[in-house]
């Protein structure tokens, strides 16, 4: 339904949040739970950004920057973290299990939110397909004769019921397997210092140090249009961190585990990108990169360190479980919340005794066979599928910096004070979102090799466009629309602990 300014004012004005940094006391919603604690959150985060678009997805953006993929991976982490903190403003007045699609229902009106949830869906359903291509290929490191349907099966039996019983389940896997990656990395970089101090050569006789950033062909041999194109691989690679927005609807302390985790998106980016991409492009030419498998494993098995490739290979593998775990519980929840706004299927809002929406869950697991059946049968699509990933991302962050725009100024309108957890820079920090969006969306336009994927994300707006108008969705939305006061997750009894 569309919003007149009177009617936008009276929804501030009638919203409990209206007192500033406070946050949201909704109706409580009966069917999830909040099972997630501060460590959990902190580490969900960790989790939606370390994944396969850093292992495996990664020499994708080194073949097209060279070096420049550094400038890449800086620049999109910039973004990211603007988005991040544009989500968290609106999260920490109202922490609901919708998160983004809620509040672009909300800001931008019942279309806006429904077409930001299913794209978001799609997103994570996109990069559960490329985490499951990756399993197999790295399981081929280990297990060369085994068929990669083996993996896919044995991945959403743990998967399944890992997300099926209960959202504690959930973080608390999600803890140990963020734990892994973060402290493999770590060690990674440590180790690619010590080899560069050593000065260490490859089977081609590369001597390692961070000369190879520019004595193969300078640091942007692409020159700086390499970055721009890198720029949409990149994005993939960050594609799924918007889930510790959906995670804070079941956060059992929003207020104060929020904020932490956001703040250290900076610092993970540095460390756990540009770090990483430093390293690695130190140690040996970047030319030698040819993505056939992770660059991790390839650059540490070309310098002949013991073990080094397969503990890698562990954790590259680690790394796309976790992702996939994230990607599924994110799913599911939004999923949940988007059913009671008439969004989607009402059979999606049906839990289980742990509280977990086990239909979403079902659909995704459905769709981890669909996708690899599909990649498995054409290998050469990853990267059309990392493309078409990066389109949901851009169109996903563009909708919470608009809705992020719009509360801005309906706070403005009702007099609110600026929060103590506000945007840094304000519009302008918003508009450099946008401007970024602008620029992967043109960026992917004009590169002949990623045009494919942004047109299959336009022919996927234009369907769900279409249902909008024809299945009825429309109305439904338009009678279940929750314009008043977003729902929270009721806080768990001290017993469910």
């Amino acid at each position: 339904m569309a919003h007149t300014p009177e009617s936008s004012a009276r929804l501030v004005a009638e919203t409990p949040t209206a007192r500033p940094g406070a946050v949201a006391d909704a109706p409580a919603d009966p069917g999830l739970h909040r099972g997630l604690s501060k460590r959990h959150i902190m580490f969900i985060a960790l989790g939606t950004a370390i994944g396969t678009g850093l292992f495996y997805g990664s020499a994708g953006g080194i073949q097209t920057a060279g070096p420049g993929v550094i400038l890449s991976f800086a620049i999109a982490g910039l973004a990211v973290f603007l988005v991040m903190r544009a989500l968290g403003e609106m999260a920490m007045r109202e922490p609901v299990s919708g998160s983004f699609a809620a509040y672009a229902s909300r800001y931008l009106g019942p279309y806006a939110g429904y077409l930001t949830g299913w794209t978001f869906v799609f997103e994570l359903a996109v990069v559960i397909v490329a985490d499951t291509f990756a399993i197999t290929k790295y399981m081929e490191l280990w297990f060369p004769a085994v068929p990669a349907w083996a993996w896919v099966a044995a991945t959403i039996v743990v998967i399944g019921l890992i997300n099926l019983i209960h959202v504690g389940n959930f973080g608390e896997v999600e803890f140990w397997l963020s734990l892994i990656k973060v402290l493999a990395i770590v060690a990674m970089i440590f180790g690619g210092v010590i080899l560069m101090f050593l000065g260490a050569q490859a089977d081609d006789g590369t001597t390692a140090g961070l000369h190879n950033l520019w004595s193969h062909g300078g640091f942007l041999p692409m020159g700086f249009a390499g970055v721009i194109a890198a720029l949409t691989i990149v994005t993939f690679s960050f594609g799924g961190i918007e889930t510790l927005g959906v995670a804070a609807g079941e956060a059992k302390d929003p207020e104060e585990a929020l904020p932490k985790a956001i703040n250290t998106v900076p610092v993970r980016i540095l460390l756990f990108y540009v770090g990483t991409m430093v390293v690695i492009m130190s140690l040996m030419s970047w030319q030698s990169i040819d993505g056939s498998a992770s660059p991790f494993v390839q650059i540490f098995d070309k310098l002949g360190v013991p073990f080094a490739p397969h503990l890698l290979n562990f954790v590259v593998l680690t790394a796309a479980v976790s992702a996939i775990n994230a990607c599924i519980y994110a799913s599911g929840r939004l999923l949940y919340a988007m059913a009671q706004d008439g969004q989607a299927p009402r059979a999606f809002t049906r839990v289980n005794r742990g509280g977990v929406p086990w239909l979403s869950v079902a659909v995704m697991l459905v769709v981890m066979v669909l996708g690899a059946i599909l990649i498995t049968v054409n290998g050469d699509l990853f990267g059309v599928v990392a493309g078409v990933a990066s389109f949901a991302v851009i169109l996903t962050w563009a909708m919470i910096l608009l809705s992020h725009l719009t509360m801005r100024r309906r706070m403005t309108a009702a007099g609110e004070p600026v929060p103590s957890f506000a945007m840094p820079g304000g519009v302008l920090g918003t508009a450099f979102g946008l401007l970024f969006v602008a620029v992967v969306a043109v960026g992917m336009a004009v590169n002949p090799e990623s045009r494919q994927a942004l047109l299959i994300g336009l022919a996927w707006t234009a369907v769900l466009t279409l249902a909008w108008f024809v299945t009825g969705v429309r109305t439904s939305a338009a009678v279940h629309d929750r314009t008043g006061v977003l729902p929270t997750v009721p806080p768990r009894d001290a017993s469910e602990h």
